[in-house]
């Protein structure tokens, strides 16, 4: 059988599963000549694994998406940004910021987030009938990560709109749009300026702190960050904290809709609500794939992917694989603990996963508290059109509160 696979077809876009499967089935190691030099794509899970295990030969050094990776690698380098390094470099840069985001820093967390949380849902004034996307998930995500990073409250949504219109492309193009393209450089100007700013008035906020702290560079010097570098790990943060938890939020709506005896799981003990967030992230990943570049050949069984070229790590289709998960395609929060790779794995597994597991825990708590009963608008579901990034830009509910 022919697989087409194209990540910027409209019928990627609305719903990969059937391209996943013959993914899976006829093409496991994928070769497309379509997207500049030609792509490849792996799609089943020990794959997917072994892949982001093996940093040294599926780098992150030429970008993290197909219009990075066809770049001049020097480009790349020159943005100094955490997820598009290898170590050692990456181990250093990523230790000062794994400081903030331990174990206890992120319980530590919870009262501000379920604040957030609480003042978003309370702005909904009580309503039957909202974009569960539009009027809430959308707008929560990046004022917490935003509190974090010490942004003013009035420049928090602005951030969420630059990030859309960065990772927006259209049906057939890798490239983002101008708009895009100025949207990104709009954020990067903005975080810079924050820095130098943060640098001449420290505050208790991770941006000022960043300012402070020292790293050893490759040369073996000891220095600060400079204000390009603090720049790009808010970019960074902010991107990682806003996208991922919108998308997961709108997910777990439209799951537990078509899903009613889970959803009536989490009504019953609410303990469920973590193991909940593992199955949405297992079953529609907010990150549908993430970008490597092969630096040397790797079989996989009688495929070779070649050195020199950009290799997609189908995590949306690898979590659905047969081969490995039971019952795949069934959608079930009782599912024993598993290897979701929602969060990525290896060196560049999601520095603030811990926070967004605790953001979709407590929104699934507070959608039970809430609103036992609610109901998708089925026909009102838009779903976006990312690098990347998947999931819904809207999801009309309506609800029935308790």
């Amino acid at each position: 059988m022919i697989v087409d696979f194209d990540p910027f077809s409209a019928e990627f876009f609305e719903d990969p599963r059937e391209i996943y499967r013959r993914l899976r089935d006829d093409a496991p190691v994928y070769f497309s000549d379509r997207y500049g030099d030609g792509f490849y794509a792996l799609s089943r899970y020990d794959d997917v694994v072994a892949a982001h295990k093996d940093w040294a030969t599926f780098s992150s050094s030429h970008g993290i998406d197909l219009s990075l990776m066809a770049q001049d690698p020097n480009d790349i380098a020159s943005y100094r940004s955490l997820i598009m390094m290898d170590p050692p470099s990456h181990d250093r840069f990523r230790s000062l910021v794994n400081r903030v985001f331990t174990p206890a820093a992120i319980k530590g967390l919870e009262p501000m987030v379920r604040q957030v949380i609480g003042d978003h849902l309370d702005a909904l004034g009580g309503r039957t009938e909202f974009d569960a996307v539009a009027e809430f998930s959308g707008p929560f995500p990046v004022e917490i990560i935003s509190v974090m990073l010490g942004v003013p409250r009035e420049d928090r949504q602005q951030i969420r709109h630059w990030l859309d219109l960065a990772l927006t492309r259209r049906i057939g193009e890798m490239h983002p749009s101008r708009e895009g393209l100025a949207a990104a450089t709009s954020m990067g100007a903005y975080f810079y300026e924050l820095s130098v700013a943060k640098r001449s008035s420290p505050a208790d906020d991770l941006m000022s702190r960043l300012t402070q702290v020292t790293v050893t560079r490759d040369d073996g010097e000891f220095t600060g960050l400079d204000d390009a570098e603090i720049a790009g790990f808010a970019a960074l943060l902010a991107g990682a904290g806003a996208e991922t938890v919108t998308k997961l939020v709108g997910n777990a709506f439209v799951l537990f809709d078509r899903n009613p005896s889970q959803w009536h799981k989490v009504l019953d003990d609410r303990s469920r609500a973590a193991p909940a967030v593992e199955e949405i992230l297992r079953y529609l990943p907010p990150s549908q794939y993430q970008g490597r570049y092969s630096l040397r050949e790797t079989r996989f069984r009688d495929d070779v992917v070649p050195a020199g070229f950009p290799v997609l790590l189908v995590t949306g289709a690898a979590t659905r694989d047969e081969r490995f998960f039971e019952r795949p395609d069934d959608f079930d929060i009782d599912r024993p603990a598993s290897h979701a790779l929602g969060f990525g794995l290896g060196v560049h597994s999601c520095l603030g996963a811990a926070l967004a597991r605790l953001e979709s825990r407590i929104v699934i708590e507070e959608m039970a508290q809430r609103w036992p009963s609610f109901a998708v608008d089925h026909d009102g579901l838009r779903r976006v059109a990312m690098s990347n990034v998947a999931g819904y830009s809207n999801v009309p509910v309506s609800v029935a509160p308790g």
